[in-house]
């Protein structure tokens, strides 16, 4: 009689569930190990300035000689056409062409806001390039730009330095020789500290010796909460004050006055 052949243990042999099981395991670690480390990186309070790379201001370099260096030179030295840009710095480089201002569309009293050329890494680069070319003023602290200042200080400070101009609820106001003060319900935290440090266009600089860092703040939390505010009254009427308040009064109010009256004469008779 043949032996019966008895079947042979597998020792050691997985299923492939438990194969499965550890890859999963390892990504989930991988994956978690990499959020981890981006969000510690996000969290850190680095200025954009420092962490441009070489690769950046080459790129900033290329895009500044292809859309700026006609006005302004090769070398940042200016010309005839545009100032020299030595000591203005990245950050207003930032505000000159995040708002369109620059390159600039035509010659005139004041440079006009247009849609944005280039894309947010486009602005920076070129910023990076002006700033490691000819330095100037950089970007602040990120606690001057979160809107968490003396907001009362702030009012008190825009209604003496900013409001003859900017009017006392940031609507904007027409200047001599064909200027004009912008209105501020659109401008962002990092572009109003730029126009405080740089003085764009016919504005003042305010250094540190005219308002703080503090005070530059807390100017920055009162705008900031004027673009979150609506008008307490209803129709703002573009917020100029008695001015379009008494124009539609004359034109409604009593327009609609003296229309009733004619109204009422010709039913009379």
């Amino acid at each position: 009689m043949a032996r019966e052949k008895k079947p042979r243990r597998n020792h050691g042999r997985r299923s492939p569930l438990a194969a499965a099981a550890l890859i999963g395991i390892g990504l989930l670690l991988t994956g978690g190990i990499y959020a981890g480390a981006s969000a510690a990186m996000a969290s850190t309070d680095i200025p954009p300035s420092a962490s441009n790379s070489a690769g950046t201001v080459e790129e900033g370099e290329k895009l500044f000689q292809a859309n700026c260096a006609t006005c302004h030179g090769l070398d940042l030295q200016g010309s005839q056409q545009g100032p020299s840009l030595f000591g203005v710095g990245e950050l207003s480089v930032h505000f000159q062409v995040s708002t369109g201002r620059m390159p600039l569309q035509a010659q005139g009293p004041q440079a006009p806001q247009k849609p944005v050329q280039f894309t947010d890494d486009q602005i920076n680069a070129i910023a990076a390039y002006v700033q490691a070319s000819a330095p100037g003023p950089t970007y602040p602290a990120a606690e001057t730009l979160d809107g968490e200042g003396d907001i009362s200080h702030g009012a008190e400070l825009f209604r003496i330095n900013c409001a003859m101009c900017h009017n006392v609820a940031g609507a904007g106001g027409a200047l001599t020789e064909g200027k004009w003060a912008p209105h501020l319900q659109t401008v962002t935290p990092l572009n109003m500290y730029a126009a405080m440090v740089t003085g764009p266009q016919n504005m003042p600089v305010f250094n540190d010796l005219n308002l703080t860092p503090e005070d530059k703040r807390d100017v920055i939390s009162y705008l900031m909460f004027l673009q979150k505010s609506e008008s307490p009254g209803g129709f703002s009427l573009g917020s100029l004050g008695p001015v379009s308040e008494g124009l539609f009064i004359w034109i409604f109010g009593i327009g609609g006055l003296i229309a009733l009256t004619v109204w009422i004469a010709a039913k009379s008779n």
